[in-house]
């Protein structure tokens, strides 16, 4: 990094730790642990594109690209005011960075900003970006390829380099943000359902929540998602209600069957239907005394399409 001009020495009053996280294809990413200095970080503001709304602007993603920035964040540089402030310590001595790194709270809204300054004009007409990931998408392969020249003209223009490895072009069907992204439809990644099919019964409080936080980020896919998990729930709420919470929750029958039947759920899932807005919109609604539940239909060329579905519990 010293010798591409990514870090320099430094001798600032400021110094993090380093960490090194494992990527998924086996090497290390060079991180630093920054919590101290975000934690007095003024944050910005600048939103991030909402999972749902991207997907449902893929109605017409018959030809799909996807674009990998080679390590997004060192692209961007570091205002030389603030450079002292990403000090880190080696054994080496102390040096600070140049570029962006990685852990600066501040970090992905801020490249959240470039992209959707550089992909201006096209960002939700022919191309999406979340953060350093950019989809491109088309319903011909001729009008792909003009649209991948476009995006790649206006990256040339700023200054930013994709990394080849990671990118993939005129497909039929791609994994992103968590969903397979086909012709037909939208449905989960099934590398993720596979990842929720191994997780082992447990009591421990953490573990419950990070279960239904995978399963929770398809409930869209899942016909009374909420009904099915509230014993799961409920433990959570009387753990967090108790005046002497513990690390584990108390397991029944119920959460058994709650647990199950999740993992089973989504293995059932439907392919789900980017919503055509030329198109009327038709809302089914049912409830209970402990809950309620809702499918979002559009009906067209003689079909009936789900577009999502929707629950809650009391």
């Amino acid at each position: 990094m010293l010798e591409v001009g990514q870090i320099a020495p430094s001798r600032s009053p400021w110094a993090s730790p380093i960490v090194l996280s494992p990527k998924k294809d086996g090497s290390l990413r060079f991180c630093v642990d920054y919590r101290k200095l975000n934690a007095s970080t003024i944050r910005t503001a600048y939103p991030r594109p909402r999972v749902d709304d991207t997907l449902d602007s893929l109605r017409e993603a018959k030809y799909i690209s996807t674009l990998d920035l080679r390590s997004g964040y060192w692209q961007v540089e570091i205002d030389p005011d603030s450079r002292d402030k990403t000090a880190f310590i080696t054994h080496r001595g102390l040096y600070e960075f140049l570029v962006t790194p990685f852990g600066l709270s501040n970090a992905p809204a801020t490249f959240q900003r470039l992209m959707d300054t550089v992909l201006a004009g096209i960002k939700w007409q022919s191309c999406l970006v979340y953060i350093d990931d950019i989809i491109v998408f088309a319903p011909t392969s001729e009008q792909h390829v003009h649209d991948l020249s476009i995006v790649f003209d206006r990256l040339t223009n700023a200054g930013l380099t994709l990394n080849a490895s990671k990118c993939d072009f005129c497909r039929r069907e791609l994994k992103y943000i968590g969903h397979l992204i086909t012709a037909d439809g939208i449905k989960p990644d099934p590398g993720l359902v596979a990842s929720v099919q191994l997780f082992p019964q447990t009591t421990k409080i953490k573990d419950i929540q990070s279960f239904l936080g995978l399963t929770g980020c398809y409930r869209k896919f899942i016909k009374d998602y909420a009904k099915m998990a509230e014993p799961l729930i409920s433990q959570l709420r009387s753990q967090q209600k108790s005046k002497r919470p513990l690390n584990h929750i108390e397991w029944s029958d119920k959460c058994t069957k709650a647990f199950e039947e999740l993992k089973t759920a989504l293995t059932q899932v439907p392919i789900l239907q980017t919503p055509n807005f030329n198109e009327a919109f038709i809302l089914e609604i049912d409830a209970c005394d402990y809950g309620l539940g809702a499918i979002l239909i559009q009906e067209y060329d003689n079909q009936q399409f789900v577009i999502a579905y929707a629950s809650r519990t009391q």
